[in-house]
Order: C-alpha cells, then structure tokens, then sequence
C-alpha cells in the first residue's frame, strides 16, 4: 500500500511567489516526485523479491509526501538560508520523503541493507533512533539519500528522505505527532513523560513480537 503521509502535497501556487523563480520551482517539484516514485519501486521490488526468496514481506506499507513550497520556504528560513530553488536543492534533503513501515524490527535492518547495496543509491546521512531513541522516545531509521533520476535528455540528482520503521514505532509516532502538533505544543511535563514511557513499553513489545517470531519459525 502507498499513500502519502503528509498534508504537504499543497498546490504549488501556495507559497510559489517567495521563491526566486516560479519554473525552476516547478521543476524542482517535478524532479523530486520522480525521485519519490522511483524509490517507491525500489522498495516494492525489494519486498517482492523477499516474498520470492524468504516467503515473507518484511514490508508492511510505504508512505510518501511531496514537501510543499511553503514548508520548504519556512525551513530554509529556519537555518538562515535564502528562499531560492538553488538553495532548497543544496541544503533541504528531505523534499521528497518516503516512510518504509516493517512488520518486525529485523526488518527494519535487512531492508536497509538490501537497499544500500544498490550501486546508484548514494548515503549522505544516517541517523538511528531505534538504537539511540530522541529526547522524546521516538524511534526511527532515517536514511537521507541521493539518487539518479533518468529525464528524456539527461540525469538528474536528487535528495530523499527515507524512514524505515516498524508499525509499532508507526503507530507511536503517528499519534505523538497529533498530540504534540494538532493540539497544543505546550505539553506538560507529566504527559511528555508518560509518552516517553509508552514508546520505551511499545519499544518492549515491538522485541517481544520478534522473539515470538523467532520461535514459530524454529517450530
């Protein structure tokens, strides 16, 4: 299943008139959602062949968004770059994001693998927060990558972000976010605790669900 994850994917007309050229713009968008649908096969074509090989699809769904100019203006704005196409390209890795949500947490690990081993898939960052969780108990395997994209006269490059997480961490994440950014942002501290303590207890169950998994297959 694929669906995007985000409320970004706005018209491009909705904050178009703060960048410094409407075309390129445009064109940047263009290439980008090209490079979202070609890591999207990616990963399809990598579940697949797992269900050919293993008789198991350690991909459950993946998710993707298009940031929109308006989150990109505001990013930009945020690490004091100008709100230029040429700067969004240089500096914002995350235009196109593609969620990869794994059944168990091995999963997680041997997706990435078999996803690194891709020779025109180029490592920029990677940033591990099922081994060292954030402030805020969220965990996550985040790859910002870059890869080719193949026009009618010419290869492009361009920059993704790719999370790689189980439903469980899905599941926290998803509702945190609302919680934390549909509602208030002045969270208490009792209740920020407390959803700490829940992603540390689902982080339990997430490993409880593996060693289950184990020991069917070992049956």
């Amino acid at each position: 299943m694929i669906s995007e994850y985000s409320s970004d994917l706005r018209p491009i007309a909705a904050a178009a008139d703060e960048f410094d050229d409407i075309a390129k713009l445009h064109e940047l968008q263009y290439l980008h959602s090209a490079a979202m649908s070609t890591l999207r096969l990616k990963f399809e074509v990598l579940n697949g062949e797992f269900q050919l090989q293993h008789a198991k699809n350690p991909i459950h769904h993946i998710e993707s968004r298009l940031k929109s100019p308006a989150s990109m203006a505001s990013k930009l704005k945020k690490y004091g770059h100008a709100v230029t196409v040429s700067d969004a390209k240089e500096y914002l890795n995350d235009i196109a994001g593609v969620r990869v949500v794994c059944r168990f947490l091995e999963d997680v690990y041997d997706v990435e693998k078999a996803f690194m081993r891709q020779e025109d898939v180029k490592l920029i960052e990677r940033e591990d927060y099922i081994a060292h969780p954030n402030f805020n108990g969220y965990r996550s395997l985040h790859l910002d990558v870059e890869i080719p994209v193949y026009l009618s006269s010419t290869i492009e490059y361009a920059r993704a972000e790719i999370q790689i997480r189980t439903v469980a961490m899905d599941f926290w994440a998803s509702l945190e976010h609302d919680l934390r950014y549909k509602g208030t942002k002045n969270i208490p501290a009792h209740i920020s605790r407390e959803m700490y303590d829940c992603a540390a207890e689902i982080a339990r169950i997430d490993k409880k669900m593996q060693q289950m998994y184990y020991e069917i297959q070992s049956l």
